[in-house]
């Protein structure tokens, strides 16, 4: 009797035998002959390398201008203030010069840039609270564990924003000046606002609110970052809504690079404001004056000022076109050599060993 219970059960327990549950449907199956899959490799070479032809193109139109100022001109000796942890607190003003031999056209996008600096650890990529950065009450005062142990609390009060990208910001502030043959310098108007992407201003950053509390007293209770100068309710002191989680300049910091030699947008030109600048940034002499504060000695890194134009494919970047100009070209080749063996044994049917 069991034997049979058991026998029933299995056979419960089979599938219907009908074609779809015992996999018996027709099915078309590819056949993978040199006449099928070579015509495949020719076109997909032949589409990478003209993608990689028309980007490096379009890269050729751009047109950008690199300055390190790590240790240039007066900001040497802001370089050797901040080797020390114990003048973080003193500012330090430098200036650097530049010349522009053409003029650089249409939209202009001031970025600064920095090298040998890894955003793409884990550990540090981990160390941020994004329900806090939201701006959920419950959060700001009890900061995510991933921010621990050295960026979560400063002697007991909770730190916003929390962890070590917050912690690490870049705090180099510019001011970009023309200097004209004839007349005084003109200070060169960037929009400071408008560079984040509209997800991340939008959707994944928001200030906590609270009736009746200003923005100071909604983060009365938390400490600033420890490497801070000033809370992040004072990030701006020009624009009181530019300041908070929604500040840009924490929100273009906070969107990790992946590569340790990267640039981050600091500002872009404003054409509307000035005839000078209408059709962008004209030839001639051009100096930045900096608040130099970011120290870059711990990591040997460098610091850079980039000022670029950007094309439908976005700024100067010959990564991409290369590598597609490189696989394209490999492509092509592996199906030449595919040909050839093809045409050598394989079309008249005889054995590779013969």
């Amino acid at each position: 009797m069991a034997e049979n219970e058991e026998k029933a059960k299995a056979q419960n327990r089979c599938p219907d035998n009908s074609a779809f549950k015992q996999q018996r449907l027709p099915a078309w199956s590819p056949s993978l002959t040199a006449e099928t899959v070579l015509p495949f490799f020719y076109l997909l070479g032949i589409a990478c390398v003209l993608l990689g032809v028309l980007l490096q193109i379009t890269m050729q139109n751009t047109q950008e201008i690199k300055v390190d100022y790590t240790n240039a001109e007066s900001c040497d000796m802001c370089f050797e203030t901040r080797k020390y942890k114990v003048n973080a607190s003193r500012e330090c003003h430098c200036s650097i010069t530049f010349s522009l031999k053409e003029r650089l056209e249409g939209d202009v996008f001031f970025y600064y840039g920095l090298v040998n600096f890894h955003q793409n650890l884990r550990r540090y990529m981990d160390s941020r609270d994004d329900a806090q950065l939201l701006g959920r009450i419950k959060k700001l005062k009890n900061p995510s564990v991933y921010c621990g142990p050295n960026f979560q609390y400063a002697n007991g009060t909770p730190i916003a924003p929390c962890g070590a990208i917050a912690n690490s910001m870049f705090n180099d502030s510019f001011a970009l000046f023309f200097h004209p043959l004839v007349d005084r310098p003109l200070r060169v108007p960037l929009f400071r606002k408008g560079i984040a992407w509209y997800t991340d201003k939008n959707i994944k950053f928001h200030n906590p609110y609270v009736p009746n509390e200003s923005l100071p007293q909604v983060f009365q209770a938390t400490a600033k970052p420890l490497y801070w100068q000033k809370p992040v309710y004072e990030l701006d002191p020009n624009d009181s809504t530019n300041n908070g989680f929604i500040n840009e300049d924490l929100i273009v910091w906070m969107r990790e690079a992946a590569f340790p030699n990267f640039k981050k947008l600091y500002g872009i030109l404003d054409r509307q404001s000035s005839k000078m600048f209408e059709q962008g940034l004209p030839a001639g002499n051009y100096s930045v004056s900096i608040s130099y504060n970011f120290p870059v000695q711990y990591f040997r890194g460098r610091k850079q000022v980039v000022l670029s134009t950007v094309s439908w494919f976005g700024g100067q970047n010959h990564f991409l076109p290369i590598a597609y100009l490189v696989t394209g070209c490999v492509t092509v080749l592996v199906a030449v050599v595919l040909t050839v063996v093809y045409i050598k044994f394989g079309k008249k049917g005889l054995k590779m060993e013969d």
